[in-house]
């Protein structure tokens, strides 16, 4: 309690984000922030000027606004290499995480991985990383090993090493879970995997919004996050990649953009990061998650986790006390809760929740693998964002007890 009292300048941050009320104008209560955040008034303010009075292509144009916006637009790349700390040629803007992760499998995986080769995933990966290295494996003949998971839910990295033994070429993991919350020894998985010449790859969905991400630390190869779950736009995410490695990888997607030079007999193409981003860009979506980032920056990382943290904590202590409650992953785990109600459905009790204007997902989360793994089809998550604050949690539990009644 005290925890979250102490972050009341975030719960104030509430005001700015004008999605969190219903159309009554009572307060919505969104707990559902680890599939898409709500988006703060400077977001929507960044989007609807480059949208408006400073729109315009970007790179090609002679025109002094085009100019305007190719800075803007390159602004917003350097920004994102910044809060990675990376460089900016080594940041690709692509559609989202997915096309990230694909894009990484069509060119360094079909270059580097063939027959025999062998791919290291985990139990705990959302679909967007195990089905492109699936369709990787399919067309090349290489084979998918899966790391398993702590009695706690999280990517047990001592299985990891001895499996490791059998030398794969790229590891590919979440550096927190999008269904359990629980955090990645990102570092140590970097070591391991290195020490045996594999590649890493990181899918930072969950991690970017809440937790300092310093790729040179963490040591991975490739890391990858979409802005819509950092409080920007959807439509646009990150690919960071080495730069050596970016350099060695072919084209994916042809078109304007990507290119050096262009003749019938032969085409040549343009560096990293262009040479990934064929076509026009996402000019406004790059701008507005220019915004995000500063808007999250403004608050501190670490404030934000450590106000999730405490909430986390506050409804898993709350839940724990329910005998006909099950809880899944680990104590710690960051902004995300997960759990089922005895007997009740948790599409059956979203949608008892939702008539009382509280925001819960409900299913298998894109992680249908981790669900084999629970024993269970589906679970309820509620995931908390900077703006989240106690009446939230108080909402998710009342609505509990009334789903409690209603099924007797």
């Amino acid at each position: 309690m005290n925890q979250v009292a102490t972050l009341s300048p975030i719960i104030r941050a509430r005001d700015e984000f004008p999605g969190l009320l219903t159309a009554a104008g009572k307060p919505w209560h969104y707990l559902d922030t680890a599939a898409t955040a709500q988006k703060p008034q400077a977001v929507i303010d960044a989007m609807a000027r480059a949208l408006g009075k400073d729109y315009a292509t970007v790179h090609r144009g002679v025109y002094a606004r085009s100019a305007e916006m190719t800075l803007a637009y390159e602004a917003a790349r350097c920004r994102v290499a910044q809060f990675l700390g990376g460089r900016e040629d080594e940041v690709v803007f692509t559609r989202g995480a997915t096309e990230a992760i694909n894009l990484v499998a069509a060119t360094w995986g079909a270059a580097n991985i063939g027959p025999g080769d062998r791919i290291l995933l985990s139990t705990i990966e959302h679909h967007s990383n195990i089905v492109p290295w699936q369709l990787l494996a399919e067309r090349v003949g290489a084979q998918i090993d899966v790391c398993p998971l702590t009695d706690d839910g999280r990517i047990d990295l001592d299985a990891a090493q001895a499996m490791l033994d059998e030398r794969p070429k790229l590891v590919a993991f979440a550096h927190v879970s999008n269904v359990l919350g629980s955090l990645l020894d990102a570092k140590r998985a970097a070591e391991l995997a290195h020490a045996v010449g594999a590649r890493l790859l990181l899918d930072g969905c969950q991690a970017a919004p809440r937790l300092k991400v310093d790729v040179a630390e963490l040591g991975c190869d490739f890391y990858v996050f979409s802005a819509h779950k950092l409080y920007g736009p959807t439509g646009i995410g990150v690919l960071w990649g080495r730069q050596a490695l970016l350099e060695s990888m072919p084209p994916w997607q042809g078109g304007g953009a990507m290119i050096d030079r262009v003749t019938f007999e032969r085409t040549t193409f343009a560096p990293p990061p262009q040479r990934f981003e064929a076509g026009t860009p996402a000019i406004t979506e790059a701008v507005a998650m220019h915004a995000a980032i500063d808007f999250v920056e403004a608050i501190g990382l670490a404030r934000i986790h450590a106000h999730e943290a405490a909430l986390v904590s506050q409804l898993r202590g709350e839940l724990r006390a329910m005998n006909d409650i099950t809880l899944f992953g680990p104590d710690d785990s960051a902004g995300i809760v997960s759990f089922m109600l005895d007997g009740v459905h948790p599409h059956d009790l979203g949608t008892i929740l939702d008539e009382a204007d509280v925001a819960i997902r409900a299913g298998h989360h894109c992680a249908q693998p981790l669900m084999d793994h629970l024993g269970v089809p589906a679970t309820a998550r509620a995931s908390f964002g900077l703006y989240s604050d106690e009446g939230d949690v108080a909402a998710l539990l009342e609505g509990i007890a009334r789903t409690r009644r209603i099924f007797g």
